[in-house]
């Protein structure tokens, strides 16, 4: 009896170093595998877009936290109407451009990147200069004889519509600001909205009304929550929403087709309403004003800012790629999942291989910083988890192609670039920056596929000779006719086809459902209909993950279920 505290003493001595040398082991072994970028490395990055040890033990950490949040509503299998036909779009200056074959060697690199869209801003007071309704500028002596000499605004931008057209290219314009003589306070702010809002909206009328089936697309302001894009004033959902609702209104009088976009919501936790205002707190105040009833597109900014695209941490007081998330919940829960969000910019800040050291760099850091390289690597990366997780992102447009010269390398937006500034008469083309070719090398060389979701016919995905239809019975009033059949990949465990026989006596809509997978969902071709057919959407269903945990679930029980007969046994053969 005396020598069985001493020995379980001994024995717990040996369990305890045991413990300890395979505890110390394991951190041994998970360093090396973090510093070497192994297994751990590219699981822990996975799920939290950092690249640095201490970043991904702290955003782990986070992650976790996701776990104990009350799920955010985004309804993934939702209808949404206005998705891009073509999601890949960038932002340009040409205004600020002068020289034809400049703009058109632009245009032409936008192109052969495997852009489609362009974000270009049509500025109001670039355009209506010399007054109330005179869109005209009389400001400067351009032929030298002392004279103001007034030219025609217009000219500039009906040749950016020209060359747009030219080169394939689809144009959503930004209508923001107003020139000086809309304000009676001279220190309200270069950027604050209009005395009298009704310039505002005749602004925005002229331009749709000079550009009617040209343009389709128009997005009411920029970043009205965040300084100083309301001016100097305390930032007013209320204020926003009246602009937006009436110009809405207004641009649907002159074309009801037109699709109008949101302003921008800049992503932001900051409380204060004075100079900037939190995204969330602003999005539902919109809507709580009525502006919800005034956009057919939400639009967004989706930078990644201090992590990576694979960031998946959601936490309402800090920001990243993944932010729209929350939008995506604040919509659903207004009645809004029908419509998509357009992230208008786009980019990673690659200031750590910028020439000027920091101290001579405006606003370094409040961006993110990342190198050339990691600039190139994420952008694809975001591209392909867009597809594959979030269906309610409509577009997304890089920010943005380049600047008009070298000049503003002191401040830290210049590095978001994708090519530098370097055109010349005599070399007619820009030097590319890496992003460029590995942004190309994605939009070009992919394979197109089908991920969860509800889409409509005529996405770019689908492949065949497809022609839209006006069908009153089709989910948004619209179907594309295939004549002989339709192609697509598609990931996932089943899919939905809803789809109708051209002439037949019954013209009712059939669902055909075809099953994937039955175990983790992975891509495949998929082939329907010999002959012509109407077509409204596919739906794409993925319950992989589901299974997966179901499988496991059933190998965990019979193990257990294994050992215990396993202990039974040596408990039997022990007797």
């Amino acid at each position: 009896m005396s020598n069985r505290p001493a020995n379980t003493s001994s024995s717990w001595r040996k369990r305890a170093a045991i413990l300890t040398t395979l505890f110390v082991l394991v951190l041994i072994l998970l360093g090396l595998d973090l510093r070497a970028r192994g297994l751990a490395w590219q699981f822990i990055w996975s799920q939290t877009g950092e690249e640095a040890v201490a970043g991904q033990i702290r955003g782990l950490v986070e992650v976790a936290g996701n776990l104990i949040r009350h799920p955010l509503e985004t309804d993934p299998l939702a209808p949404i109407a206005n998705k891009a036909a073509y999601p890949y779009g960038i932002n340009t200056f040409l205004e600020q451009e002068v020289e034809r074959p400049k703009i058109e060697t632009m245009l032409r690199m936008i192109r052969e990147a495997g852009f489609v869209w362009l974000r270009q801003e049509f500025p109001w007071e670039d355009l209506e200069v010399d007054g109330r309704g005179r869109f005209t500028d009389s400001r400067l002596d351009r032929d030298g004889d002392g004279q103001p000499d007034t030219i025609n605004t217009w000219t500039k931008y009906d040749q950016i519509v020209e060359l747009s057209e030219v080169y394939g290219l689809r144009l959503m314009t930004r209508l923001s600001n107003p020139p000086a003589w809309t304000r009676a306070d001279p220190d309200a702010g270069s950027r604050a909205p209009p005395d009298d809002l009704q310039d505002f909206v005749n602004y925005a009328t002229a331009v749709a009304s000079r550009y009617r089936g040209r343009i389709s697309h128009y997005q009411i302001w920029n970043e009205p929550n965040i300084y100083p894009e309301w001016g100097n004033n305390p930032i007013d959902p209320a204020g926003y929403a009246e602009l937006l609702c009436r110009s809405y209104q207004a641009l649907k009088e002159v074309d009801p087709n037109i699709v109008v976009i949101s302003g921008a919501i800049a992503p932001t936790i900051a409380l204060d309403g004075t100079r900037d205002l939190s995204d969330l707190v602003f999005l539902q105040a919109l809507y709580d004003h009525g502006g919800g009833a005034c956009f057919d597109v939400l639009s967004a900014q989706g930078y990644g800012l201090r992590s990576g695209p694979t960031d998946r941490r959601l936490r309402a007081t800090s920001v990243n790629a993944a932010r729209h998330t929350y939008y995506r919940d604040i919509m659903v829960r207004n009645g809004d999942a029908h419509k998509p969000i357009w992230l208008s910019e786009a980019a990673w800040n690659a200031t750590l291989d910028a020439e000027l050291p920091p101290e001579q760099i405006s606003l370094y850091g409040a961006y993110g910083n990342v190198t050339q390289e990691q600039a190139a690597r994420y952008m694809p990366i975001f591209y392909e988890r867009i597809q594959q997780e979030w269906p309610w992102i409509g577009n997304v447009m890089y920010w943005f192609f380049t600047r008009k010269d070298p000049f503003e390398a002191d401040q830290a937006f210049y590095y978001f670039r994708m090519v530098e500034p370097d055109y010349q008469p005599e070399k007619p083309s820009f030097t590319p920056l890496p992003v460029y070719h590995s942004v190309k090398d994605y939009l070009t060389k992919r394979e197109p596929i089908l991920y969860r979701g509800r889409h409509q016919a005529e996405a770019w995905q689908i492949e065949g000779e497809g022609a839209p239809v006006a069908d009153a019975s089709a989910r948004f009033g619209r179907a594309m006719r295939f004549d002989s059949g339709l192609q697509f990949s598609a990931r996932g465990t089943a899919l939905e086809i809803r789809w109708r026989p051209i002439d037949a006596e019954d013209p009712a809509w059939r669902k055909t459902r075809i099953a994937l997978s039955f175990t983790l969902a992975r891509s495949q071709r998929v082939t329907f209909g010999a002959g012509p057919l109407i077509v409204d959407e596919i739906v794409i269903f993925d319950r992989g993950a589901g299974r997966l945990l179901s499988w496991l679930a059933l190998a965990g029980a019979l193990m257990i279920v294994a050992l215990g007969m396993v202990v039974l046994a040596l408990r039997g053969r022990a007797r």
